[in-house]
Protein backbone atom coordinates (compact mmCIF):
# COMPACT_ATOMS: atom_id res chain seq x y z
CA UNK A 1 0.00 0.00 0.00
CA UNK A 2 2.72 2.37 0.96
CA UNK A 3 4.59 1.67 -2.44
CA UNK A 4 1.51 2.55 -4.41
CA UNK A 5 0.77 5.54 -2.66
CA UNK A 6 4.26 6.32 -3.24
CA UNK A 7 3.83 5.89 -7.33
CA UNK A 8 0.33 7.81 -7.58
CA UNK A 9 2.64 10.89 -5.71
CA UNK A 10 5.35 10.83 -7.46
CA UNK A 11 3.00 10.32 -10.67
CA UNK A 12 0.66 13.28 -9.13
CA UNK A 13 3.60 15.41 -8.99
CA UNK A 14 5.67 14.41 -12.04
CA UNK A 15 2.33 15.63 -13.99
CA UNK A 16 1.82 18.87 -12.26
CA UNK A 17 6.08 19.49 -13.16
CA UNK A 18 4.58 18.69 -16.70
CA UNK A 19 1.35 20.92 -16.50
CA UNK A 20 3.25 24.02 -15.43
CA UNK A 21 5.95 23.78 -18.12
CA UNK A 22 3.40 23.53 -20.64
CA UNK A 23 1.54 26.46 -18.83
CA UNK A 24 5.13 28.53 -19.41
CA UNK A 25 5.41 27.66 -22.31
CA UNK A 26 1.65 28.59 -23.57
CA UNK A 27 2.15 31.80 -21.99
CA UNK A 28 4.73 32.32 -24.25
CA UNK A 29 7.84 32.38 -21.55
CA UNK A 30 9.75 29.04 -22.82
CA UNK A 31 13.22 29.68 -24.67
CA UNK A 32 12.64 26.52 -26.06
CA UNK A 33 16.04 25.86 -24.92
CA UNK A 34 18.00 28.48 -26.77
CA UNK A 35 21.18 29.88 -25.01
CA UNK A 36 20.98 33.27 -23.16
CA UNK A 37 23.79 34.58 -22.21
CA UNK A 38 23.74 38.22 -19.85
CA UNK A 39 25.13 41.36 -20.75
CA UNK A 40 28.36 41.99 -17.89
CA UNK A 41 29.01 45.28 -17.24
CA UNK A 42 28.91 47.64 -20.05
CA UNK A 43 27.85 46.45 -23.15
CA UNK A 44 30.15 47.48 -26.45
CA UNK A 45 29.49 46.82 -29.69
CA UNK A 46 32.19 44.44 -31.39
CA UNK A 47 31.88 41.77 -33.85
CA UNK A 48 34.83 40.04 -32.17
CA UNK A 49 34.66 36.84 -30.51
CA UNK A 50 31.69 35.39 -32.12
CA UNK A 51 31.33 31.79 -33.76
CA UNK A 52 28.83 33.67 -36.34
CA UNK A 53 28.76 36.98 -37.62
CA UNK A 54 24.98 37.16 -38.89
CA UNK A 55 24.36 39.49 -42.08
CA UNK A 56 21.10 41.98 -41.28
CA UNK A 57 21.53 43.40 -44.69
CA UNK A 58 18.46 42.06 -46.15
CA UNK A 59 16.71 42.87 -43.36
CA UNK A 60 17.85 46.80 -43.48
CA UNK A 61 17.49 47.10 -46.69
CA UNK A 62 13.95 46.42 -46.33
CA UNK A 63 13.18 48.30 -43.02
CA UNK A 64 14.80 51.64 -44.73
CA UNK A 65 11.92 50.95 -47.59
CA UNK A 66 9.43 50.74 -46.07
CA UNK A 67 9.84 51.91 -42.63
CA UNK A 68 9.55 55.57 -42.14
CA UNK A 69 11.58 57.96 -39.45
CA UNK A 70 8.54 58.16 -36.53
CA UNK A 71 8.63 54.02 -37.00
CA UNK A 72 5.69 53.83 -38.50
CA UNK A 73 4.63 50.88 -41.39
CA UNK A 74 3.87 50.40 -44.98
CA UNK A 75 2.83 46.82 -44.99
CA UNK A 76 1.13 47.15 -47.98
CA UNK A 77 4.83 48.06 -49.76
CA UNK A 78 6.09 44.77 -47.12
CA UNK A 79 3.80 42.51 -48.81
CA UNK A 80 4.79 43.12 -52.24
CA UNK A 81 8.26 42.37 -50.88
CA UNK A 82 6.85 39.00 -49.43
CA UNK A 83 9.94 37.32 -51.36
CA UNK A 84 12.41 39.02 -50.09
CA UNK A 85 11.32 38.85 -46.46
CA UNK A 86 10.49 35.30 -46.64
CA UNK A 87 14.43 34.66 -47.91
CA UNK A 88 15.69 36.31 -44.91
CA UNK A 89 13.22 34.95 -42.58
CA UNK A 90 14.27 31.50 -43.96
CA UNK A 91 18.06 32.41 -43.36
CA UNK A 92 17.78 33.50 -40.06
CA UNK A 93 15.55 30.27 -39.00
CA UNK A 94 18.58 28.21 -40.34
CA UNK A 95 20.91 29.35 -37.74
CA UNK A 96 21.36 27.27 -34.64
CA UNK A 97 22.59 29.77 -32.16
CA UNK A 98 24.60 28.68 -29.59
CA UNK A 99 26.80 29.70 -26.75
CA UNK A 100 29.74 30.67 -28.96
CA UNK A 101 28.32 33.54 -30.08
CA UNK A 102 29.10 36.41 -28.40
CA UNK A 103 26.70 38.36 -26.50
CA UNK A 104 26.35 40.96 -29.09
CA UNK A 105 25.65 39.19 -31.91
CA UNK A 106 22.77 37.11 -29.64
CA UNK A 107 21.41 40.56 -28.77
CA UNK A 108 21.53 41.38 -32.96
CA UNK A 109 19.89 38.34 -33.72
CA UNK A 110 16.98 37.80 -31.38
CA UNK A 111 15.86 41.82 -31.47
CA UNK A 112 15.81 41.09 -35.81
CA UNK A 113 14.06 37.73 -35.20
CA UNK A 114 11.16 38.87 -33.27
CA UNK A 115 11.00 42.30 -34.96
CA UNK A 116 10.71 40.30 -38.67
CA UNK A 117 8.47 37.69 -37.33
CA UNK A 118 6.09 40.40 -35.69
CA UNK A 119 5.71 42.20 -39.25
CA UNK A 120 5.35 38.52 -40.93
CA UNK A 121 2.67 38.35 -38.55
CA UNK A 122 0.79 40.47 -39.50
CA UNK A 123 1.31 39.92 -43.15
CA UNK A 124 -0.25 37.10 -42.76
CA UNK A 125 -3.20 38.40 -40.93
CA UNK A 126 -3.63 41.68 -43.03
CA UNK A 127 -5.76 43.81 -42.89
CA UNK A 128 -5.97 43.54 -39.18
CA UNK A 129 -6.77 46.26 -36.55
CA UNK A 130 -4.40 45.29 -34.12
CA UNK A 131 -1.74 42.52 -33.15
CA UNK A 132 -4.41 41.78 -30.34
CA UNK A 133 -6.76 40.59 -33.12
CA UNK A 134 -4.48 37.88 -33.89
CA UNK A 135 -5.08 34.53 -31.77
CA UNK A 136 -2.01 33.27 -30.04
CA UNK A 137 -0.21 36.49 -31.27
CA UNK A 138 2.57 35.95 -28.72
CA UNK A 139 1.78 32.02 -27.69
CA UNK A 140 2.17 30.58 -30.85
CA UNK A 141 5.32 28.97 -31.88
CA UNK A 142 5.36 30.21 -35.41
CA UNK A 143 9.00 31.27 -35.13
CA UNK A 144 11.35 28.46 -36.39
CA UNK A 145 15.06 28.57 -35.18
CA UNK A 146 17.04 25.33 -35.84
CA UNK A 147 15.23 22.33 -34.92
CA UNK A 148 13.35 24.16 -33.00
CA UNK A 149 10.20 26.41 -32.51
CA UNK A 150 9.55 29.52 -30.47
CA UNK A 151 6.68 32.01 -30.18
CA UNK A 152 7.17 35.60 -30.15
CA UNK A 153 6.45 35.67 -26.17
CA UNK A 154 9.28 33.12 -25.85
CA UNK A 155 11.85 35.55 -27.26
CA UNK A 156 11.40 38.00 -25.87
CA UNK A 157 10.29 36.46 -22.29
CA UNK A 158 12.54 33.33 -22.34
CA UNK A 159 15.63 34.66 -24.12
CA UNK A 160 15.70 38.77 -24.30
CA UNK A 161 14.40 39.45 -21.14
CA UNK A 162 17.47 37.06 -19.48
CA UNK A 163 20.00 38.87 -21.13
CA UNK A 164 20.29 41.50 -18.44
CA UNK A 165 19.77 44.11 -20.69
CA UNK A 166 16.53 46.47 -20.51
CA UNK A 167 17.59 48.44 -23.15
CA UNK A 168 15.53 45.38 -25.26
CA UNK A 169 12.31 46.79 -24.20
CA UNK A 170 12.41 49.82 -26.83
CA UNK A 171 14.49 47.62 -29.31
CA UNK A 172 11.69 44.90 -30.13
CA UNK A 173 8.27 46.52 -31.63
CA UNK A 174 4.87 44.63 -30.90
CA UNK A 175 3.31 46.51 -34.32
CA UNK A 176 1.34 48.90 -32.50
CA UNK A 177 1.04 52.36 -31.85
CA UNK A 178 2.02 53.07 -28.02
CA UNK A 179 5.19 50.79 -28.81
CA UNK A 180 8.55 51.43 -29.14
CA UNK A 181 8.70 52.33 -32.89
CA UNK A 182 10.51 49.90 -35.36
CA UNK A 183 13.76 51.53 -35.76
CA UNK A 184 14.27 51.76 -39.35
CA UNK A 185 17.66 49.88 -39.51
CA UNK A 186 18.89 46.18 -38.36
CA UNK A 187 20.17 45.81 -35.38
CA UNK A 188 24.06 44.60 -35.78
CA UNK A 189 26.54 43.24 -33.34
CA UNK A 190 28.91 45.80 -34.38
CA UNK A 191 26.41 49.19 -33.56
CA UNK A 192 24.13 47.22 -31.27
CA UNK A 193 25.47 49.02 -28.21
CA UNK A 194 24.99 52.54 -29.60
CA UNK A 195 21.64 51.70 -31.67
CA UNK A 196 20.07 50.73 -28.04
CA UNK A 197 21.29 53.89 -26.63
CA UNK A 198 19.58 55.59 -29.39
CA UNK A 199 15.87 53.86 -29.52
CA UNK A 200 15.77 53.85 -25.60
CA UNK A 201 16.52 57.87 -25.62
CA UNK A 202 13.92 58.45 -28.48
CA UNK A 203 11.87 56.28 -26.31
CA UNK A 204 11.63 58.07 -22.97
CA UNK A 205 11.53 61.55 -24.46
CA UNK A 206 8.72 60.58 -27.05
CA UNK A 207 4.89 61.63 -26.92
CA UNK A 208 4.97 57.73 -25.26
CA UNK A 209 5.63 59.57 -22.19
CA UNK A 210 4.66 62.92 -20.60
CA UNK A 211 7.55 63.26 -18.04
CA UNK A 212 7.30 66.00 -15.77
CA UNK A 213 9.26 67.28 -12.43
CA UNK A 214 6.26 66.30 -10.40
CA UNK A 215 3.49 64.70 -12.39
CA UNK A 216 5.16 62.14 -15.18
CA UNK A 217 3.07 59.78 -16.62
CA UNK A 218 4.93 57.44 -18.79
CA UNK A 219 4.50 54.18 -20.80
CA UNK A 220 3.43 50.79 -18.93
CA UNK A 221 6.78 49.27 -20.37
CA UNK A 222 7.86 50.45 -16.84
CA UNK A 223 4.83 49.21 -14.85
CA UNK A 224 4.77 45.99 -17.04
CA UNK A 225 8.42 45.06 -16.77
CA UNK A 226 9.56 47.17 -13.73
CA UNK A 227 11.59 44.90 -12.02
CA UNK A 228 13.56 44.52 -15.57
CA UNK A 229 14.64 48.27 -14.64
CA UNK A 230 15.37 47.88 -11.26
CA UNK A 231 19.33 47.41 -10.56
CA UNK A 232 22.22 48.23 -7.86
CA UNK A 233 23.02 51.47 -10.45
CA UNK A 234 18.82 51.94 -10.75
CA UNK A 235 17.12 51.22 -7.52
CA UNK A 236 14.05 52.51 -8.49
CA UNK A 237 11.82 53.24 -12.49
CA UNK A 238 12.68 56.97 -11.94
CA UNK A 239 16.22 56.32 -11.38
CA UNK A 240 16.24 54.36 -14.65
CA UNK A 241 14.33 56.84 -17.10
CA UNK A 242 16.27 60.02 -15.07
CA UNK A 243 19.16 58.40 -17.15
CA UNK A 244 17.63 59.18 -20.39
CA UNK A 245 15.06 62.01 -20.30
CA UNK A 246 15.65 65.57 -20.83
CA UNK A 247 13.43 66.31 -17.90
CA UNK A 248 14.30 64.99 -14.84
CA UNK A 249 11.94 63.00 -12.39
CA UNK A 250 11.96 64.48 -8.85
CA UNK A 251 13.29 61.51 -6.45
CA UNK A 252 9.70 61.76 -4.50
CA UNK A 253 7.48 62.10 -7.64
CA UNK A 254 4.67 59.12 -7.76
CA UNK A 255 4.87 57.29 -11.29
CA UNK A 256 1.16 57.19 -13.24
CA UNK A 257 0.88 54.70 -16.32
CA UNK A 258 -0.69 55.71 -19.70
CA UNK A 259 -2.96 53.65 -21.51
CA UNK A 260 -1.77 51.55 -23.93
CA UNK A 261 -2.83 52.12 -27.94
CA UNK A 262 -3.17 48.70 -29.43
CA UNK A 263 -3.96 49.94 -32.62
CA UNK A 264 -1.47 48.96 -36.04
CA UNK A 265 1.36 50.94 -36.17
CA UNK A 266 0.60 51.41 -40.02
CA UNK A 267 2.01 54.47 -42.36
Amino acid sequence: MYHLMKRIIVGLFAAFILYSCNLISAAGLSSAGQPTKEVNGDLTSTTANSAENVDHSAWDALLKKHVNAAGMVDYEGFQKDRAKLDAYLKKLSSYNPSDDWSVQELLAYYINLYNAYTVELILNNYPVKSIKDIDGAWTKAIVPVGNRELSLGGIENGVLRKMNEPRIHFAINCASMSCPKLLNEAYTAGKINEQLDKVTKEFVNSDKNDITASNPKVSSIFDWYKSDFITDKTPTVIDYINQYSKTKINKGATLTYKNYDWNLNKQ
